[in-house]
């Protein structure tokens, strides 16, 4: 019963990913038809970025009142609905209208499935699960790519991720009963399991008084920062300096989440022996490693490998860190930590790739492997500091 809930978590997080990568991936058809320019894309993606930000900073106070079964089953099912409207969307307005839900949807699932899973479950499942987020963002350029090339429309590609959306939000809803199982049979075994629906909410002045919490959501921000500069900025680099073919960057680029993916599934095995600390230490070297790389002049191969390097070391930082809260914060105040740590997150992928596009342009894009330097040294600092502060 309890292993079925936990094959259902990981199935959600691919759904997690699925529909982060269509957009991207139809863009090139979408404007023409819709006839926007380009740039209109931009407007899309920070829509529903901020839908998702506003629904993690009042997930907390949603999860406890209707439970982690109930806000997951919804959540799913809103990201459904706003992907069918997608798919029957032949205007900009339209679009703009549907990525509100889109947003708010993503959001709330994100927050309460990784506080369940930091409570409920030990560390390699955290970064197991969030390896299977990026099978999901990996199988979507896919399904789109097949939508556009056989069905010949980018419609047919929202529907079908829809569909699949839709039929994951039923058996959701029909593993509710499942949920609260899992619940009274770990109070029953005596564990320190915190209600969702009875224990005290937080509110933002408290959740800033708790020690390291401050300095913990800027390293969510910080982290996040890193990933996203170095995964969209990567091709335009390696293009513009280091003299790589546009096709040969393109897929060195993309072996940047294959590293993501692949070190996350390392990673797994490697904390049920090592503690999250040592692995966000760990991960946060080999960084270093890469970005070094990256700076060293004239060999492209190594370049290269910096990147992919990069990708490896940013493996278990997420994971480890959100696993982590519980035990650096308190059970109890794990969802209202996770909920403010998942929109600082997002914060930091909706406004460091912009920020760095002004350094690109106005200075040189050649500074990435210098801003990435920066962005890890403040990272590292601000997640010590968190650590000596809830010692």
């Amino acid at each position: 019963m309890f292993s079925m809930l936990l094959v259902l978590i990981y199935i959600c997080f691919i759904s997690l990913g699925l529909p982060d990568s269509l957009l991207g991936s139809a863009w090139p058809v979408m404007q023409q038809e819709i006839a926007v320019p380009m740039s209109y894309a931009g407007i899309v993606s920070m829509v529903i970025s901020l839908g998702t930000i506003v629904s993690s900073l009042i997930s907390e106070k949603v999860i406890r009142r209707f439970g982690t079964g109930v806000v997951t089953a919804v959540s799913v099912a809103m990201t459904a609905v706003a992907l069918f409207g997608f798919s029957v969307s032949n205007s900009f307005l339209m679009l703009i209208l549907w990525a509100v839900p889109y947003g708010l949807g993503g959001g709330a699932v994100d927050a309460a499935l990784n506080n369940y899973v930091a409570l409920h479950y030990k560390a390699q499942h955290m970064s197991w699960l969030h390896c299977f987020w990026g099978v999901g963002a990996s199988i979507s350029p896919y399904t789109m790519s097949f939508a556009l090339v056989k069905l010949e429309s980018w419609n047919y590609g929202y529907l079908m991720v829809s569909i699949i959306q839709i039929i994951l939000s039923v058996f959701i809803f029909l593993s509710l009963p499942m949920w609260k199982q899992k619940q009274s049979k770990l109070q029953n075994d005596g564990e320190d399991v915190i209600n969702d629906n009875l224990s005290k909410s937080l509110s933002l002045r408290e959740i800033i008084k708790v020690p390291g919490a401050v300095s913990c959501f800027v390293t969510f921000f910080l982290y996040c920062a890193i990933e996203v500069s170095a995964s969209l900025w990567a091709s335009s680099y390696l293009v513009q300096c280091r003299g790589v073919s546009p096709k040969t960057a393109s897929a060195f680029a993309s072996l940047f989440y294959i590293g993501l993916m692949v070190g996350r599934a390392i990673n797994g095995f490697l904390a049920m022996k090592l503690s999250d600390k040592f692995l966000v230490r760990m991960g946060s070297g080999i960084i270093l490693c890469g970005v070094l790389l990256m700076l060293i002049p004239g060999v492209k191969v190594i370049v290269l490998i910096g990147f992919i390097i990069t990708g490896l070391g940013c493996a278990p930082i997420y994971p480890c860190m959100i696993h982590m809260t519980p035990d650096l914060f308190g059970r109890k105040n794990s969802q209202s930590m996770i909920g403010i740590q998942m929109a600082f997150a997002y914060c930091g992928f909706l406004i460091m790739p912009p920020s760095f596009g002004l350094i690109a342009d106005y200075v040189s894009i050649s500074l990435l492997p210098v801003f990435l330097l920066m962005l890890l040294i403040l990272m590292f600092l601000t997640h010590e500091y968190v650590v000596r502060k809830t010692r």
